[in-house]
């Protein structure tokens, strides 16, 4: 993705999700290689705004396009399509009102430069967790509880999912990834987790 105007923040996320209950206790990390330390949970109040073309132009591409609020990456963000195991993310700060940066609008002409309108609202009480290898910080863990609105039909849907997103010192190598991932999934899934039932939040706010 090419962008004209300010350059954006580019972040190439590598994650797994995670459905689970609501009363869920979370996963305990001790076997999982590396970790020797999990920091306090950090608590952070998202509220993102989802838009897209009448005919789903930008879902028909595998991109993502939203305006959110609160946490340490506030702004607009478009997630491009999935690129092997993980997706670039490109990020811009707010302005002072909701219309979208001229940056924000060349990048998505790449697929769409048709009207956009918003389609979803979610709302999402987050807890974040890092975890910490000697080398610095292995991956970061979220504890999502989500309220989502279908904002073309109003239906309202809530959820809790967690998420693990592969930090700087992560293993940089497939099979040292997928033995992280493998441990992650075994700690989850003793501690009542299951696998994802939907592969994104904004699908799932739209009943996909």
């Amino acid at each position: 993705m090419s962008t004209d105007g300010p350059a954006p923040h580019r972040t190439f996320e590598i994650e797994r999700k995670y459905d689970a209950d609501a009363g869920t206790a979370l996963p305990d990390w001790s076997a999982v290689p590396g970790v020797i330390e999990v920091s306090p949970g950090e608590l952070r109040e998202l509220d993102a705004r989802y838009l897209d073309t009448a005919d789903a132009a930008l879902a028909r591409n595998g991109v993502a396009l939203r305006r959110r609020t609160g946490g340490p990456d506030a702004g607009w963000h478009i997630k491009g399509p999935r690129q092997g195991d993980g997706r670039l993310e490109l990020g811009w700060p707010l302005d002072d009102d909701d219309r979208m940066p001229d940056a924000v609008a060349a990048v998505i002409a790449q697929w769409t430069t048709g009207e956009l309108h918003p389609i979803a609202r979610i709302e999402n009480s987050r807890t974040a967790y890092l975890l910490r290898s000697e080398g610095g910080i292995l991956a970061e863990f979220v504890d999502d509880r989500v309220r989502a609105t279908d904002l073309r039909s109003g239906t309202r849907r809530e959820w809790r999912e967690w998420e693990m997103e592969l930090g700087p010192a992560a293993p940089e190598g497939d099979e040292d990834r997928a033995a992280f991932f493998a441990a992650v999934e075994r700690a989850v899934l003793s501690a009542g987790g299951r696998p994802p039932s939907s592969g994104s939040k904004l699908a799932r706010a739209l009943g996909l």
